[in-house]
């Protein structure tokens, strides 16, 4: 998902899905899987509910949210219309295509009413929009009185200058990061209306996982990425996790799980 408020070029084009499909799985943009985004969505009841996947992406994790939690509904938004159309015809795929849809615009307001979904889910998109602020108060506009909101995204410890390797594996990912500490997003929560605001590090787990990655790029899944998009593409990619590699370990890039809720007595 792209940075609000700009035109832009696709940042995830075909060679980037096929790319991270290979490390991430089919129709993932993000790490972890199915099992990440159900620890993201822990003790929350979807059944008959409408949920909207902010930053869908190529649609995987819509697709598992409508075959395992039962809503009645899942909308999957995205502003770059390459991901939207890999997950449309992913839905065609897999016959959800009634119970999932993918909408595509431009960056700036959401396309939905006031008061449309009953949970908003966000998997490591948010990074994209560079004013959180505005971020959170429409994301709290399109959530219905007494509705949740959980995600997990990729922030930075701190809302200082970045680090020397900070600023230099966000220069290798060459993608619109707008990354921002803990504490800046639970006040933007705050501001925009949200009660129940909390934050988890996932720096622990991804770490390590990131590491996996790494070692599998190099080694077992080398010869599929190359395939895919190219022995420069997944080379391009390595100098990208290695530079990542480094951030994770001092703890400067911290993945980081978020919840809130609408308070309800708020009108839509």
């Amino acid at each position: 998902m792209t940075a609000a408020g700009l035109e832009h070029e696709p940042e995830y084009d075909e060679a980037a899905i096929r790319f991270l499909e290979v490390v991430w799985g089919e129709g993932f943009l993000s790490p972890g899987g199915t099992d990440e985004v159900d620890r993201v969505l822990a003790g929350l009841d979807l059944a008959g509910k409408s949920v909207l996947d902010f930053g869908c992406g190529a649609g995987g994790i819509s697709l598992h949210i409508a075959r395992k939690y039962g809503p009645a509904e899942v909308v999957g938004y995205d502003v770059e219309q390459p991901v939207i159309d890999h997950a449309r015809a992913a839905a065609v795929r897999e016959g959800l295509s009634s119970r999932v849809r993918f909408i595509a615009s431009p960056p700036g307001r959401l396309p939905f009413d006031d008061g449309e979904f009953d949970i908003v889910f966000s998997k490591d998109a948010m990074v994209h929009v560079q004013d959180k602020e505005w971020l959170f108060g429409e994301l709290f506009r399109v959530l219905k009185p007494d509705g949740r909101f959980a995600a997990s995204d990729w922030l930075i410890s701190h809302d200082g200058e970045p680090s020397r390797d900070m600023k230099d594996y966000i220069a290798a990912e060459g993608l619109s990061f707008g990354m921002a500490s803990p504490q800046r997003y639970l006040t933007a929560m705050t501001a925009a209306g949200f009660a129940d605001v909390s934050a988890e590090s996932r720096n622990a787990w991804y770490r390590e996982t990131a590491r996996s990655e790494l070692d599998r790029l190099q080694g077992s899944l080398h010869a599929e990425a190359a395939a895919a998009v190219g022995e420069e593409y997944v080379a391009k990619n390595i100098r990208t996790w290695i530079a990542m590699q480094k951030v994770l370990d001092t703890g400067e890039h911290c993945p980081t799980h978020l919840r809130g809720s609408k308070p309800a007595g708020v009108s839509p």
